[in-house]
């Protein structure tokens, strides 16, 4: 055993005697639990657990573990107390990962609010159509509408929002309204770029795209927003900033789709006080908007 993270997922297999007890316990997937124990024990070079139908029993190299890994642990603890007087502490600087769209409506007025009740807290906000990778601390938090799947990551659901189709109304004076089931026929659309939501370009909430006509493609919302304000032509857009815009018109009320936000947290960072702050100030600008 050479290190604490080793360490840690024996422990907690040994005193829960599951997979997903130990997965629980430490706040990862039951996959990740198993691949863990059978790398320390090709490490090891020794079966440090028996597998029977219910439970995962300490073989007698197991029990031999058991009192360094304890020790190991014991270790770990005392290096949390020290430090967790910075971690209580609301100040320090928190990198933020959204959208330009999801970052204009919901973070900056999160931010705003938990600056003004904590100064000594510093914000980083990167925005971009990419997902920043928060296992290798390109952010500290995320707010994104994918859902990730690795097992180091918290993810909270914040709320459901909802995309429709819009023009400009210089656009539908001069060129007409799109109609349900005529596939944007005679219509020029805007788009994302194909890499960034491939769905798209098959169908606008639920509109299939195949007599229209891609004239502008962008990886931006807020570039898509200003494309159609611009009359370049018509587009899916998320109905929480297309509604402010007085030169937009919504178009095919039939048609519309919901997609989640989620807020995504690395594990480690998850329980400090200044990233629970910003959670719940990013949490309360959702409440109500579904």
């Amino acid at each position: 055993m050479t290190n604490w993270d080793n360490a840690r997922f024996f422990l907690a297999v040994a005193r829960t005697g599951t997979l997903r007890g130990a997965a629980a316990q430490l706040l990862v997937d039951q996959a990740t639990v198993g691949r863990r124990i059978a790398a320390l024990e090709d490490a090891l070079a020794a079966r440090l657990f028996l597998r029977t139908p219910t439970m995962y029993v300490l073989t007698p190299a197991g029990e031999a573990l058991v009192t360094p890994a304890e020790a190991m642990e014991q270790a770990a603890l005392q290096i949390e107390r020290r430090v967790a007087g910075l971690d209580d502490q609301l100040c320090g600087t928190i990198r933020v990962a959204t959208t330009d769209s999801l970052g204009k409506r919901f973070v900056i007025p999160a931010i705003a609010k938990l600056r003004a009740r904590h100064s000594g807290i510093d914000i980083v906000c990167v925005t971009s159509a990419g997902l920043a990778n928060l296992t290798r601390r390109e952010a500290d938090l995320a707010i994104r509408t994918v859902r990730p799947d690795a097992p180091d990551l918290i993810v909270r659901r914040l709320g459901q929002l909802e995309a429709g189709i819009y023009a400009s109304r210089a656009y539908l004076a001069a060129r007409g309204e799109p109609r349900e089931g005529e596939a944007f026929k005679d219509h020029d659309l805007v788009m994302y770029q194909q890499p960034v939501v491939p769905s798209m370009w098959d169908a606008l909430c639920g509109e299939p795209t195949s007599r229209g006509r891609v004239v502008f493609q962008t990886s931006s919302t807020m570039m898509l927003i200003e494309a159609t304000i611009a009359g370049l032509g018509i587009a899916e857009l998320p109905c929480f900033r297309a509604d402010d815009e007085p030169e937009l018109r919504r178009v095919m009320r039939g048609r519309r789709d919901r997609f989640d936000v989620w807020l995504v947290a690395h594990a480690d960072l998850y329980k400090t006080a200044r990233v629970q702050a910003l959670i719940a100030a990013v949490a309360q600008e959702f409440v109500g908007s579904e």
